[in-house]
């Protein structure tokens, strides 16, 4: 490999992805693609595996997902061909929820393919049960739009009017949604086009090099930071809340470091569920198994240019028939909140392999919010995204978390304010941090946010999906102290009611919801954080004086501090002499003490093992049975009440079909 050539072509592909971006962000028509940007564009080779992708416009997750779940499906392609598919049971794992529209261009140069441009974009509504296509609660596919298998939309540059059409009719913003898969085509047309351009420049045989030398370039920096962490096989567990407190889903995450490869696995994690909360993964390494391996490796080697050559060290699996390997029909809208608590089992895998931590948990939500609301003019209805609620994220080895922010979700920009209260029925009556709300520590947590909005027309519905973290606190590493719980409530008529789970809501003129999210949990000893950061959190009104004193033990008294008095009371503070690594507060460790994480796994597996057309009703009247066990559970109390259970349906059901 000829390093400065590579270099130079990185930083081209680099330079064509990141104006391709840019185009469609600008061009494109809803909100949540021209604010929030949920979207993205790249170049991929004729093999499918992306060679060229942005980091400074879009989302920034699904580097090393091959796009052959979309291209694979043709072997006519022409030049102007333009496939589309949002369909996640027929497309490889490309597609993992029916709100993602994806693309695929081919590119042609003098006649020869050499390689392919590819898009999606998160379309606001795509019909089905409820403004926006997602709420928590849908339990089936079918009721979450529209879908498409692979097909063409353009056949040699013609469009194929009735594919068009059927987007356009099926969403209730359809002009708006079509506007937005027209900014991605032309995002697409000016990759094909600069990828000419290069060719002419460079010659096609020194791109196809190009293309190859920075995904081995990416592969070989990706080889030394795993090998750079701890040999062995690391396991954590976390939980993801469902629409009750009584249904939290196990999330079992195993992280295998072999050398310089890296092999991720989620078996033992529950089954899929009735609920919109599902993801089908398959391939190598789906984005959504291994983002957080992932983005420590980029982290870890700025350099590394973003394609799927990073993820070539990496294998990851789910078992079929799991939250995150679903099998059709399952409901996928709201499925990122899963791959958020998937994030947050392999960060607590990599905690353990890499010496001295990494970060503790965030606030593990993807929030949502949407309004949809009649027209007082056209009588139609409107929908629009209105903010990514998301909440801190955990401290880290080496800093402070980002405040209002997880870092899986960092990509997610904010709408101003100001479009919120132009383009929607909405009125922002606070968007702030909250204070106090970190997990302690000497990095702390990012703070969480705290947002009210109030219903200026007579009737409208806010959906508010992905909320997380109402129950079990984010964890903390090191001695830092958990994150906060996020909170909800719906203001009206003077009367303060808290809801919880926040899925569809009715509302009506003056009523406003409120909500807080969760925070980050803090990494290291609260007594080990620097006086200046104490002092700077007081200043900036992000902590009290008594708090100071008593959990970080420095003395202020009216915004002075005492530095004797600092160091008397620090001196008194006693700090444990064996500290845990992890500590996941009240709530998780009430739940874990008669649900330990070796009995979740014992019943994931149990139901796996029953016909897929049982495992619901095996799963929801399993854990009816169980919670009249004594506690705690073992798992061969867990494996022994799903087998019986199994067997005495599968009979029941022979004898109805018997008769």
């Amino acid at each position: 490999m000829d390093i400065a050539r590579t270099e130079i072509m990185k930083n081209r592909f680099s330079a064509i992805a990141e104006e391709a971006a840019m185009l469609a962000y600008r061009t494109a028509h809803t909100t949540f693609v021209k604010q929030t940007q949920d979207f993205q564009v790249a170049l991929a080779g004729t093999n499918g595996e992306k060679f060229a992708f942005p980091l400074l416009s879009g989302t920034t997750d699904g580097v090393g997902d091959s796009i052959t779940g979309l291209i694979g499906h043709f072997s006519d392609l022409v030049p102007g061909d333009v496939m589309i598919s949002n369909d996640p049971f027929s497309t490889g794992g490309l597609v993992t929820h029916q709100m993602d529209i994806h693309m695929a261009q081919p590119v042609f140069y003098r006649g020869e393919l050499i390689a392919f441009a590819w898009s999606f974009v998160h379309a606001t509504d795509i019909g089905g049960a409820v403004a926006t296509s997602i709420a928590p609660e849908l339990n089936e596919c079918f009721q979450e739009g529209f879908r498409i298998r692979p097909t063409k939309l353009m056949r040699a540059g013609e469009l194929n009017q009735d594919v068009a059409n059927f987007v356009k009719d099926n969403s209730r913003i359809g002009d708006e949604v079509w506007g937005d898969l027209e900014a991605m085509m032309a995002a697409m047309r000016l990759l094909e086009r600069r990828v000419g351009e290069l060719c002419d420049r460079v010659g096609v045989d020194t791109f196809r090099q190009g293309i190859d030398d920075v995904l081995d370039y990416a592969e070989a920096k990706a080889r030394l930071v795993i090998a750079g962490l701890r040999d062995g096989e690391y396991e954590f567990s976390d939980y993801l809340e469902g629409l009750t407190t009584d249904d939290s889903i196990h999330i079992c995450c195993r992280l295998r470091i072999t050398g310089d490869e890296a092999e991720i696995d989620f078996a033992g994690s529950d089954p899929q569920v009735n609920a919109a909360l599902n993801f089908n993964s398959e391939g190598q390494a789906p984005s959504m198994l291994c983002t957080g391996l992932v983005n420590y490796i980029m982290t870890m080697e700025p350099s590394i240019p973003p394609n799927g050559g990073v993820v070539r060290p990496i294998r990851a699996r789910a078992p079929s028939g799991t939250v995150m390997n679903a099998q059709f029909p399952a409901a996928m809208g709201n499925r990122w909140v899963t791959a958020m608590r998937c994030y947050d089992a392999l960060i607590g895998c990599l905690n353990q392999a890499i010496p001295g931590g990494i970060t503790a948990g965030g606030a593990g939500q993807a929030g949502i919010i949407s309004v949809a609301w009649q027209d007082a003019i056209s009588g139609r209805k409107r929908v629009s995204v209105v903010e990514p609620f998301s909440g801190g994220s955990g401290g880290r080895v080496s800093g402070d978390g980002v405040d209002a922010t997880d870092t899986m979700l960092g990509f997610l920009k904010s709408t101003p304010i100001e479009n919120v209260e132009s383009e929607t029925p909405l009125l922002v009556r606070q968007h702030a941090l909250v204070p106090s709300s970190f997990g302690h520590g000497q990095y702390r947590g990012g703070a969480s946010v705290h947002i009210e909005l109030e219903c200026q027309s007579d009737q409208a519905e806010i959906n508010v999906r992905g909320l997380q973290r109402l129950q079990f606190e984010p964890w903390s590493v090191a001695g830092g102290h958990p994150g906060r719980c996020g909170e909800t409530w719906l203001l009206r008529a003077g009367e303060k009611k808290a809801l919880g789970q926040v899925g569809l809501l009715k509302v009506q003129r003056g009523d406003v919801l409120q909500m807080i999210s969760p925070s980050g949990g803090g990494f290291g000893d609260p007594v080990k954080r620097t006086v200046a950061m104490v002092v700077e959190d007081v200043t900036n009104e992000m902590l009290d004086e008594e708090e100071a004193y008593t959990i970080y033990g420095v003395v202020i008294r009216g915004g002075v501090l005492d530095v004797p008095a600092t160091e008397r009371r620090r001196a008194e503070m006693v700090t444990p002499a064996e500290v845990q690594v992890f500590a996941y507060g009240h709530a998780r460790s009430e739940y874990e003490a008669g649900w330990p994480a070796e009995a979740s796994v014992a019943f994931a597996n149990a139901v796996l093992q029953a016909p897929p057309g049982l495992r619901n009703v095996v799963q929801r009247e399993a854990r009816a049975k169980l919670a009249e066990t004594p506690k705690p559970l073992k798992a061969a109390t867990v494996t022994k009440a799903v087998d019986a259970l199994v067997r005495q349906l599968q009979a029941a059901n022979s004898l109805t079909t018997a008769s």
